[in-house]
């Protein structure tokens, strides 16, 4: 029994002398898999800024020299690793590494689904002509200016100053509204005038003042006006207009200075905007009696 004790220890010790002198002789080679990646984590910025700089020469879609600048560094720093792995000699750790990505990969990807399809419509967003960042997009019930685009979700800042990130698989999925796509905004303002107003005189007057008020962009591009129905208390009208914008608060903008107009102008021709009233009529000979007999007969 002692013996086997004493075989057995002798064993341990050799085994532990054998994995230190294997730790110092592998000492020189993990100091220089750290300085590999030590090296590629510097290469990989520099890298990445370099991209950026060239691509952002070349392109100007933003997106695109974001994605490029991301993919650049993360291909360095992989390149890096593997190098670092190399010089331990650890060769068959490196390939059963790239056996177990692959088959990990297949599992992950299964898992991941809603994940690698959010990356895969980042990439499609970013390089979409039509979707850049400073744009100012409406969709899926939210509108504001696009701040980023990145392989997870696109980024909204809204005119309330909140940041909202919808997933890109989304974007890819619901219809949007781009109000920078074009230069032009065609706004529209309603109103009603009363019944005894000269609804020629109103057309041309709201006309007028319009074109006044803004700068005319087209001659293919007067102001509209259209009485649309008589109203309960008014002739309501519609008149639309084209302006210079690309964001929806250049629309409210407008809005909110047609109305000015329209309003100074009539105050001024005394055009008179009506709003809704009640009339209450007391002319009728019902008598309190009639009222009480009334209903004492329905009660009976």
């Amino acid at each position: 029994m002692e013996e086997e004790l004493s075989k057995a220890y002798d064993g341990l010790v050799d085994k532990l002398i054998g994995w230190m002198n294997s730790i110092i002789e592998g000492l020189p080679n993990l100091a220089v898999a750290i300085l590999v990646l030590v090296l590629a984590y510097f290469i990989a910025k520099y890298a990445h800024k370099l991209t950026f700089k060239i691509t952002s020469k070349r392109v100007k879609q933003q997106s695109i020299i974001n994605i490029i600048s991301k993919l650049t560094y993360i291909i360095v720093i992989t390149i890096g690793i593997f190098l670092a792995l190399g010089v331990l000699d650890l060769s068959k750790t490196l390939t059963s590494l790239i056996t177990g990505a692959g088959v990990l990969g297949l599992v992950i990807g299964l898992a991941l689904q809603g994940t690698l399809s959010n990356t895969i419509s980042g990439i499609m967003i970013s390089f979409r002509e039509k979707i850049q960042i400073g744009n100012w997009v409406e969709t899926n019930d939210f509108s504001g200016e696009i701040v980023d685009i990145n392989l997870k979700n696109l980024t909204l800042k809204q005119t309330d100053n909140n940041i909202v990130f919808i997933p890109n698989k989304t974007i890819l999925e619901t219809p949007m509204k781009n109000y920078s796509l074009t230069p032009y905004i065609r706004v529209t303002v309603g109103c009603g005038v009363g019944y005894n107003s000269d609804l020629e005189f109103v057309e041309k007057l709201v006309k007028a003042t319009l074109s006044d008020t803004f700068k005319k962009i087209d001659d293919n591009k007067p102001v509209e006006f259209y009485f649309t129905e008589f109203g309960d208390s008014s002739i309501n009208f519609i008149c639309r207009f084209w302006i210079e914008g690309t964001r929806n608060v250049h629309s409210l903008q407008a809005s909110n200075k047609a109305i000015i107009a329209i309003k100074k102008a009539f105050d001024k021709e005394g055009i008179n905007i009506p709003f809704p009233i009640r009339t209450l009529e007391f002319n009728n000979n019902l008598k309190l009696e009639d009222l009480s007999n009334a209903s004492t007969n329905k009660k009976e």
